[in-house]
This record gives structure tokens, C-alpha cells and sequence, in this order.
């Protein structure tokens, strides 16, 4: 089995819509449910270990033609996808999604694994694969920290207002979150430190646990819970990834939590770009 990778990381480049593309058929809408499958768990790779990841969402302008020599930057380019960074992985044997995946898991686990991304496009033709991921430049217009999280609790109430599946697992609608500013603090200290010094983990670079944390700021818990995010530029697309990943999901879903606070922290010279944290709590 033949397997390529090409990478390019470019900012700041204008692009453009060339490849006229349609509703992705079965086998490759599969595989990108089996990737993001992948990415919502935590998986050993390279020696180390993975965070839950928010699923990839599905970008047309990222399809390309399954075969044959691709230049990264003149296809992005056409294709007008705001790019910071993009990856594409080339394979050539398998005849279904489920080889397809299994080849990406053992050669290429790093790449789907990598928090940076958030966008993907996958194309396949007989036996030859191309799977494009992506991060686009940061495009929205957001206010501080604070006002951006507040409309993050917004949207987390909307959704615990709905029944909904988070994996295998019913969840019943529940009460509201209420906004709790010391959890707000620590939140935002999280994003920060991720943002400035270029990781996402729930640990922070000393060790410390969300709970941790939220002891530190003044919030003593019954109990802690948190989700983060890199890359997404709103709080709809922040929300609607945790929502799409079953741990993400189940966390923001928890009736046993009572209060949130959330913030957003930007570093243009990081992997992410944008970073944000939601801590959940009960007193």
C-alpha cells in the first residue's frame, strides 16, 4: 500500500472556490465518521497520548481529486478556503472506508490527531484516497473574553434545554446553567496559557487539574468539569463540535452541574490560533 503526505502551512493567503463538488458519497462520508470516531477518544499515538478531540467538519472547498499531483497553495488558492494550515494525506490501495481508516491509523494517527484541525474534505476514487485537513484564518469578529463566554453559556443552555443522544448515552433536557465569574477567571487563565504557550491539554503546563484550578480562583467544587476547543472562531461552531463528540457532549449535557463560566484566548503564533475552555461546576 502506497502512502503520501504533503503539508503547507501558509498565513494570511486569499482563496477561492475551483472544484465544483456534490454531497459526499457513502464510503466517504464513512470515513470521516470514522476519523472523527477516532478523534472523540483518547488514543496512544506516536509514543503519546491524545485528548478527546471536537469532531472535523465536513468542507467542500477541501475535496480534491483523489489521484494524481495536487500543488497545496494553488488548490487552496482556487479553492478560497482561508487557510492557516493544511494537510494532505494521499493513500493508494484500500477499496473501502474501513481500510481506508485502518491505513490512516497506522501511518498517519499524528496528522488526524492533531487539535490544530478542524475542517476536512475526503475524496476517493477505485483504490486512491486523498483526505484533506485544515484550519481556516480566524474570520469572525469577537468581543472580549467575558462577552464571548457569556454567549457560550447562551448557547450550552439552549442545547441542555433538548433531549438529546451524546453517543450511545439519552440525556433528558435539564435546568439551565447559571454564570459564575470566578469559573469565568479560571477559564480564561486556561485559554490563555494554552494560547501563549502553544498546547492543548486539560493539564495545564504545572501539573495543575481543572479542579485545581477552579480551588485556586476561589471556587470550592462538589464538582468539576471542563471542555476545550482550538481553532473554531465563534461560539456556534465552538458549541456545535462539543456537541458532535459523544465526551464533549455528555460533559455540557451533565444535569449534576449548576454553574459554567467560559472564555476564549488568542495567539496568532500558536497551532490553534484560538483557544477556549467552559468549566462546569457545583457548589
Amino acid at each position: 500500500m502506497r502512502v503520501l503526505s504533503s503539508v503547507l502551512s501558509v498565513t494570511g493567503l486569499s482563496l477561492g472556490l475551483f472544484f465544483a463538488t456534490t454531497a459526499m458519497a457513502t464510503d466517504e462520508t464513512q470515513l470521516v465518521q470514522s476519523i472523527n470516531s477516532y478523534r472523540s477518544q483518547v488514543q496512544r499515538c506516536g509514543g503519546q497520548v491524545s485528548s478527546e478531540l471536537p469532531p472535523l467538519a465536513a468542507d467542500p472547498r477541501l475535496i480534491l481529486p483523489a489521484s494524481g499531483f495536487i500543488d497545496l497553495q494553488q488548490a487552496m488558492a482556487q479553492a478560497k478556503y482561508p487557510m492557516v494550515n493544511v494537510q494532505a494525506i494521499t493513500l493508494s490501495g484500500p477499496r473501502d472506508a474501513t481500510s481506508a481508516m485502518k491505513a490512516v491509523q497506522e501511518s498517519f494517527c499524528q496528522v488526524v490527531l492533531n487539535p490544530q484541525f478542524i475542517d476536512v474534505g475526503v475524496s476517493h476514487s477505485g483504490s486512491e484516497w486523498r483526505i484533506v485537513l485544515a484550519r481556516p484564518l480566524l474570520s469572525a469578529r469577537l468581543g472580549d473574553a467575558a462577552a464571548e463566554g457569556q454567549k457560550l453559556l447562551e448557547l450550552l443552555n439552549a442545547a441542555r434545554a433538548q433531549p438529546r443522544q451524546c453517543g450511545g448515552q439519552p440525556f433528558a433536557a435539564t435546568t439551565p446553567l447559571a454564570w459564575n465569574a470566578t469559573l469565568g477567571a479560571a477559564a480564561e487563565t486556561h485559554s490563555r496559557d494554552m494560547a501563549n504557550n502553544n498546547y492543548f491539554d486539560h493539564k495545564g503546563r504545572d501539573g495543575s487539574t481543572p479542579g485545581d484550578r477552579a480551588e485556586l480562583g476561589g471556587y470550592i467544587a462538589q464538582q468539576i468539569g471542563e471542555n476545550i476547543a482550538a481553532g473554531q472562531d465563534t461560539p456556534r461552531k465552538v458549541v456545535d463540535g462539543w456537541l458532535g463528540s459523544p465526551g464533549h457532549c455528555a460533559n455540557l449535557m451533565n444535569p449534576q452541574f449548576r454553574e459554567l463560566g467560559a472564555a476564549y484566548a488568542v495567539d496568532p503564533k500558536s497551532d490553534g490560533g484560538i483557544y477556549w475552555t467552559a468549566m462546569f461546576g457545583t457548589q
